[in-house]
């Protein structure tokens, strides 16, 4: 791979220095509060920041005293930050927490003449509030952007093809690492023997805290990425804005012209694509073995001591179908958004992708499962009834999709199209409220309870169930009666032949044959 170019090199250091930023300022601040951390902070500020602005500050004013104004605000901005370190008055420490960014924003625009307006002048301060709390959230890709720059293959071909094997593997691993905590925490959330083991394995190879952790990770990535980008629009400080640059699209030896939009086809390599789904996979057969041992297997030895089986098998069936979907989302960028490469790499796509979809279906199962014995506790409602319905056509979408991995010429779209309208004619008639009505009867005899009040929401499809189950237990129901009344109030009508309905004339016919 050939040398990056100086300014290239320019940028990939301003990146690497505020990752450092980011890792000590995490490892100030994180459960140690505000106090000698402050003053070691600002230190670490300003010598990111002088670095990264070399060559912007001083040269000619816009207005008198500009780069002297910012380097005269050095004196508070030090002395505020060593009251954290001297003393210990609440009230200002709250205070200075606000005041000392603000200080050190309004130094930053000075230095680097990012604003045209003068410090006492309302104006510049509505500069300072832009370029602090608007503009660096506009570059959010670039730091990734030159990363992805590094790990993506170049359009040479390598010296080393063993090192451009090894950028694909890491960009994969890149990409996968904020998918894996998504659906880690919707795992963990759904599935609390998951969870268990997912506690237990950092503290027992590593003697760490899963949430330290994580809150050390994200705070060191978030000031990391939040300094890059705010260093980048000083430096960048209008979108399209070439004043000062060079012939060659350069300003202050920064190249303008290598990160305008490249509107390109865009493909991920194989090895990038198989290493994501790989990483994804191990996590979910994991997840798998664990639903097959424990909620299909019924193993209740190994429960946790404070949860009982039922209440575990009933937990988490809103979190799976979360999962679901975006592994469905993940199985098509699978199927179109891979660039094809040779025989094997194709094979390790084909049963990655293949691995995805059965570890989807048992987590569609598995919440089947828990979906069934929550309705067994609390009832059965037309969403929860919907809900057995979405999952049994995701099932089917599967299944597609799976003979579309091993069979490229098999057309998705109108496998779709096909199954979303038999699905939807299958709800329509499958008469939902006589099901739910049913059930519920069914529930009602073995446990005696009973939800009349939602029972009475429904339509006259539901009457014949409620009717039997009256006729059952004519005096025992509290409420049934007055359910019945209400579908039968709202299915009366006084149209003529026109306003015919079948379910409405039974429920019609149902209350003469009763009076």
């Amino acid at each position: 791979m050939r040398n990056p170019a100086p300014w290239q090199r320019r940028y990939e250091n301003i990146a690497l220095l505020s990752l450092l930023f980011g890792i000590v300022s995490q490892y100030l601040f994180v459960w140690n509060g505000f106090n000698v951390n402050v003053p070691l902070f600002i230190i670490a500020c300003y010598g990111l920041f002088f670095y990264a602005v070399k060559g912007r500050i001083g040269g000619f004013d816009q207005w008198r005293g500009q780069t002297r104004s910012g380097w005269l605000l050095t004196l508070p901005i030090v002395l505020l930050s060593l009251t954290f370190a001297i003393y210990a008055n609440a009230l200002f420490h709250g205070l200075n927490v606000v005041l000392l960014p603000a200080l050190a924003a309004a130094q930053s625009v000075l230095l680097t003449r990012s604003s045209a307006k003068p410090w006492f002048r309302a104006g510049f301060y509505t500069d300072v509030l832009y370029f602090s709390l608007i503009k660096p959230f506009a570059y959010l890709g670039v730091p990734f952007g030159l990363l992805a720059g590094r790990l993506l293959p170049q359009n040479s071909e390598d010296a080393n093809p063993a090192a451009g094997k090894l950028r694909r593997i890491s960009f994969g691993l890149l990409l996968a690492a904020p998918l894996l905590g998504l659906v880690i925490g919707l795992l963990a959330s759904a599935d609390r023997i998951f969870n268990s083991l997912l506690w237990r394995i950092p503290r027992l190879l590593f003697h760490w805290d899963i949430f330290d952790g994580f809150i050390r990770i994200f705070v060191g990535a978030f000031i990391a990425c939040y300094a890059f980008c705010y260093l980048w629009a000083l430096l960048f400080n209008r979108s399209g804005d070439r004043r000062g640059a060079g012939e060659n699209g350069e300003w202050n030896g920064l190249s303008l012209q290598n990160y305008e939009t490249k509107r390109e086809p865009f493909a991920f390599d194989p090895l990038t694509a198989c290493t994501l789904l790989i990483s994804i996979n191990l996590v979910y057969v994991v997840f798998a073995v664990i639903q097959f041992s424990y909620l299909f297997g019924a193993a209740k030895g190994f429960m946790p001591t404070d949860v009982a089986y039922a209440e575990y098998a009933r937990q988490g069936f809103a979190q799976l179908i979360v999962v679901s979907l975006i592994n469905l989302i993940l199985l098509l960028c699978g199927l179109h958004l891979v660039k094809r490469g040779d025989r094997t790499g194709e094979l390790a796509r084909k049963l990655s992708l293949s691995l995805l979809v059965g570890c989807t279906v048992v987590m569609l199962v598995s919440a089947f499962s828990r979906l069934s014995l929550y309705e067994e506790v609390y009832g059965y409602t037309q969403t929860r009834l919907l809900v057995h319905g979405f999952m049994i056509f995701l099932c089917f979408i599967l299944a597609a999709s799976l003979i579309r991995i091993w069979r490229e010429h098999f057309s998705l779209a109108k496998t779709y199209i096909a199954l979303g309208i038999t699905a939807y004619l299958a709800m329509n008639f499958a008469n939902l409220d006589a099901i739910i009505a049913d059930r519920n009867c069914d529930r009602y005899n073995k446990n005696g309870e009973m939800d009349t009040a939602y029972l009475g929401t429904l339509s006259a499809d539901a009457l014949p169930a409620l009717l039997k189950l009256q006729a059952v237990h004519p005096d025992d129901i509290e409420g049934l009666g007055a359910a019945i009344a209400d579908i039968r109030l709202r299915s009366a009508s006084d149209g003529g032949w026109p306003s015919w309905n079948l379910s409405k004339s039974r429920a019609a016919r149902d209350t003469e044959q009763d009076d």
